[in-house]
């Protein structure tokens, strides 16, 4: 992460500079950081994080990052994209895969976690049908798509390791839901527009998120999320967040404003790096404490039992 992607810490105002910057992560650290929660502990219990996705269960619904690339991080031999994943499975969690070659895929994929693999937009859509068989063949639980990475900077669509990208229509994804007996997701929805045009291509979820940024001046996704939530509550698409989910307390807010679970990237990248599996098992196992106490201190005893109006902004009720 770059020097203007860190946030100055909970005593800091965004500086001067930075205050009207593009930088989403910036806004979106602040507007999570400023949504605060109200107590209501008498008669609660000791909170039950235990989630239910597409006919399974697992331990939390915070969910791995689809992360891409990183194997290329390292150099040590190492391959963080395994090690993340083995620490889904020891901690029964759901793991994402971002673009990988489908021979890393199948690496990953022999680890033996229930994994969802999003796949990028490419401008050659029988790819994108390729890699959603190949993820069939070994073992998925789903399989999506990046809707949000299509422009690059210059505003032309976006050219990833030599592979063209390019646009995506409804019926596109209503193609890609037709093509595969497993739930599909769209990921990089931030709009309730967006959300109701998957729902309307069938898909089984939507990650509401602006991938890190990607979009200048891009809207927290929370704070959109409720609103989300609204238009989709005649569905069953479920509905996933991420962005700048650093803590338990982070995940709390967003699944208390809609989300079904959140997917933690940068927060786990770093243990991830210098640690390999233990670090992010470490991390998440403070996550999931963080998120328990906060469900203790607001009476929620587990997560079907999320309530918005615990939490507050600037003074006013969610």
């Amino acid at each position: 992460m770059s020097e203007n992607n860190q946030w100055p810490g909970p005593e800091g105002m965004i500086p001067e500079p930075l205050r009207n910057a593009a930088n989403a992560n910036l806004h979106n650290r602040k507007y999570l950081d400023e949504i605060l929660v109200e107590m209501r502990v008498l008669d609660s219990v000791e909170a039950d994080l235990s989630m239910n996705l597409y006919e399974a269960a697992y331990a939390s619904p915070i969910m791995m990052p689809a992360f891409s690339h990183l194997n290329h991080v390292v150099k040590d031999g190492r391959k963080p994209m395994t090690e993340y994943a083995e620490a889904a499975k020891q901690l029964n969690l759901v793991n994402l895969v971002g673009m990988e070659p489908d021979e890393t895929y199948a690496e990953i994929a022999a680890v033996g976690v229930p994994t969802i693999r999003i796949i990028k937009p490419f401008k050659n859509h029988d790819r994108i049908l390729e890699e959603i068989r190949f993820a069939e063949e070994h073992g998925a639980v789903a399989v999506g798509v990046d809707i949000d990475h299509i422009y690059g900077k210059d505003g032309k669509y976006d050219i990833v390791d030599g592979i063209e990208l390019g646009p995506l229509t409804t019926e596109d994804l209503d193609s890609f839901v037709d093509a595969t007996s497993l739930p599909f997701i769209a990921k990089g929805v931030l709009s309730v527009q967006d959300a109701l045009k998957c729902a309307e291509a069938g898909c089984a979820g939507i990650m509401v998120s602006h991938h890190h940024g990607r979009l200048p001046f891009g809207i927290p996704p929370l704070m959109v999320l409720p609103d989300i939530k609204e238009a989709l509550e005649d569905t069953e698409i479920r509905i996933f967040a991420d962005c700048g989910i650093d803590t338990g307390y982070d995940a709390f807010k967003a699944l208390a404003l809609g989300a079904d679970a959140v997917s933690v990237g940068r927060g786990i990248l770093k243990p991830l790096l210098q640690e390999g599996t233990e670090g992010v098992i470490k991390k998440v196992n403070r996550m999931n404490e963080e998120l328990r106490e906060m469900m203790g201190y607001t009476g929620i005893r587990n997560l079907s039992e999320m309530d918005p109006s615990v939490l507050w902004y600037h003074g006013r009720h969610f």
